[in-house]
């Protein structure tokens, strides 16, 4: 299944939550359905056809799988069809599984059965029965996978899950479509309105018994009567967001009106689209106006009332406020935990004052302690700036990352003023809350209104969401396996959906841990992939670890690498006079993820160039970086009161007029280091705790030999 591991997948989920899995009981007169073709019923496989393969009413092929298939000895599936009593007594004939997963190494394996393109909009649930063989011994649970495919020819596939459980008699289990997190696609705005639109063309549907997680490792199930049912209860959606209770006005305002309702609660709002100045000459005296520029984003853009970023701001057509205007007045737990980095940013700035800081950072804090938190202790994603409600279920691991991140710079930043206040709010939560011990990798989140946490995890290695994972192991809410074991350097070269076959993808034995290295290679660069090659997933991270300083033949060479990528395969292969591509707003409306293809594990579109992914590249090659926001400035009408509009299609010259909070605070704060020589990664490391887990980053080299593009990348 796709490891989806970036942010930019929160983005899609304004006001929104998310999706996962889940169990719903049918009512007693939807277990009368059994089989057939009765209206609302689509039958997928009731094994009464005879032969010597296993097919379904569909059509398609049945079969076993084995992730080992050398381990058969140990490690099996056996499916077969036989005749016995039903759930109504009567006899009937049914799939019979029996399986082992008693191995000494890891044993996974399974059973699958084509849907061939299944259509299952129409319909709300997945049911069948099943029962566990007393005799033989059974799992109490196993997991379930609906699969289908994201392109014609069916390279790569998504897929949402459940947990199925098993008892000794025959029951009726009944899944809900819409909880399956990895059918819905967030990328599509009409998948928000209509989820059941996701439900097709489905490809597979496959049992899963993994060592790790049956309650017996080995035994035999039996099941029957596989079918998609509309019951007409689909029960909660993971595009559902909680209602609400407040009015952010006594009477309903006319859209512009309610704009300038928006605007009036900000401490400021920008006069004029387009900013034409004089910039100093040198490079450093250049990024400082561009820095205290940007800072007037986070200066301004904020509820007087409540202290909180805005996420999103976009311009009107001929002014900044007009008929085409949208403020975004909500924010999430990323944004809160940027702006307070760019608080003490404008701080080691000289823009502003230690105590204008200090008061500012405790304005954000007193409102952020008064939010509605998870049960978990963490904060929900998303929150109306307006009126503090939280407008999502979804409480997101790599997010409440980012704010922890804020809380433990601010808290090194003023230690006098600030650090009791931050300290109960880092002490909150537990990361262990989101972590997964069978994979070893940390859940996106948690659904509230399904109960359940999402089917993807963040798995790769290279992304942003490095920084959560080194805080939860520095904290000692999840163990360093996480670390080592649970993320992927790279995948098997049997993955044929990556851009390329790994290279020197051997087990390495680290600090104690097993695992896989390798590296991809394009050019001369040696490098370990991001998913998409964004700077975004990349370079992010680097504002508060010290992974240049620590760590120059592991992530910090792979950093220099991953800049002269996204810079060469700009300019060079797809001949763009500017470069720097990350997700960011498309100047034709929406958002999307973009990246230089060549460095990532799937690689993102291009085409679209942002500022922000420029910028975070400063400290591997600044005056390239200069040079690029320069002619940026000169080729596209992109630069405004708050700095840099968020993005531009190169191959039109069209603008994003808008400010993202996220993208803005990149901007800042990879400034604030350059020019202070690291001051927010200094601040962070200076907690012991952090520090302490500096091996994280001191242990690993991905190159035997240093790489040309460390060297190269220290130089420029």
């Amino acid at each position: 299944m796709k490891k989806i591991s970036s942010i930019f997948f929160l983005c899609w989920m304004v006001f929104h939550g998310g999706c996962s899995q889940g169990l719903s009981q049918p009512t007693p007169e939807r277990e009368s359905a059994a089989s057939g073709d009765a209206p609302g019923i689509a039958l997928v496989a009731d094994f009464e056809a005879e032969g010597e393969k296993i097919m379904n009413n569909l059509g398609g092929e049945s079969g076993d799988w084995n992730i080992n298939p050398a381990d058969i000895n140990n490690s099996y599936a056996d499916p077969r069809v036989a005749s016995m009593p039903g759930k109504n007594g009567e006899m009937t004939r049914v799939l019979s599984l029996a399986y082992s997963v008693d191995s000494n190494i890891p044993a996974q394996n399974g059973f699958w059965t084509q849907l061939m393109g299944f259509d299952a909009s129409s319909y709300d649930h997945l049911e069948f029965e099943i029962k566990g063989d007393e005799k033989a011994g059974f799992t109490e649970r196993f997991r379930l996978e609906i699969k289908k495919c994201l392109d014609p020819q069916c390279v790569e596939k998504v897929g949402g899950a459940a947990q199925v459980p098993v008892t000794k008699e025959w029951r009726t289990v009944s899944i809900p479509l819409n909880a399956m997190t990895g059918l819905v696609d967030f990328s599509n705005p009409e998948a928000w309105k209509t989820p059941r639109m996701s439900y097709k063309p489905l490809e597979e549907l496959v049992i899963i018994f993994n060592d790790g997680y049956v309650t017996k490792k080995s035994g035999k199930i039996y099941l029957d009567n596989i079918r998609f049912v509309k019951t007409g209860a689909p029960g909660p959606s993971a595009v559902d967001f909680p209602p609400r209770k407040i009015e952010k006005t006594s009477v309903r305002l006319e859209p512009l009106e309610f704009e300038k309702f928006l605007v009036s609660r900000l401490r400021g709002f920008p006069k004029h689209l387009s900013v034409k100045k004089k910039f100093p000459q040198g490079d450093a005296g250049f990024l400082k106006e561009v820095a205290r520029d940007t800072w007037e984003f986070f200066d301004k853009i904020l509820d007087k009332e409540h202290a909180l970023p805005l996420d999103t701001v976009q311009f009107g057509e001929t002014a900044p406020l007009d008929a085409a205007t949208w403020v975004g007045d909500y924010t999430s737990v990323t944004n809160i935990g940027v702006y307070l980095m760019a608080v003490v940013s404008a701080y080691d700035l000289g823009f502003i004052a230690r105590q204008d800081a200090v008061g500012r950072v405790q304005k954000t804090l007193a409102t952020v302690e008064k939010l509605e938190y998870h049960s978990s202790g963490f904060p929900y994603n998303y929150y109306d700036t307006t009126t503090l409600e939280r407008t999502s279920y979804f409480v997101s691991s790599v997010d409440s990352g980012w704010l922890m991140l804020g809380l433990s710079v601010v808290k090194s930043a003023f230690p006098r003023e600030l650090a009791e206040q931050a300290a109960r709010l880092l002490k909150r939560g537990n990361f262990n809350f989101f972590y997964d011990p069978l994979e070893k990798q940390m859940f996106h989140g948690f659904y509230e209104n399904l109960n359940v946490y999402s089917d993807y995890h963040y798995g790769v290695f290279y992304t942003e969401s490095r920084v959560t994972s080194y805080i939860a192991v520095a904290r000692g809410d999840v163990p360093e396996a996480h670390w080592f074991e649970g993320l992927v350097r790279t995948f098997p070269a049997s993955y044929v959906w990556q851009s390329q076959p790994p290279k020197d993808r051997v087990e390495t034995t680290l600090a104690g841990y097993k695992y896989a290295g390798g590296h991809y290679a394009w050019k001369d660069l040696r490098f370990v992939p991001s998913w998409g090659g964004s700077a975004f997933e990349a370079l992010m991270p680097s504002v508060a670890l010290k992974e240049k300083e620590l760590a120059p033949d592991g992530l910090g060479g792979n950093n220099a690498a991953h800049v002269q990528g996204q810079i060469r395969y700009a300019l060079d292969e797809l001949k763009m006079p500017v470069w720097g591509m990350s997700p960011c707003s498309v100047p034709e409306g929406g958002y999307s993820e973009y990246g230089a293809k060549v460095m990532g594990v799937r690689g993102y579109k291009s085409g679209v160039v942002t500022p922000h992914a420029s910028v975070l590249a400063l400290e591997y090659a600044p005056e390239r970086v200069a040079a690029n926001l320069r002619k940026l400035i000169e080729l596209y009408d992109i630069y405004g009161e708050y700095g840099f509009y968020d993005a531009v299609t190169v191959a039109t010259g069209k603008v994003a007029r808008k400010y993202l909070a996220l993208d803005q605070g990149m901007i800042l704060l990879a400034i604030n280091n350059y020019l202070n020589h690291g001051a927010l990664r200094d601040r962070f490391h200076a907690d012991p705790e952090i520090r302490k887990a500096e091996k994280l980053l001191t242990a690993e080299k991905f190159f035997k030999t240093p790489s040309r593009a460390t060297a190269s990348g220290s130089r420029s």
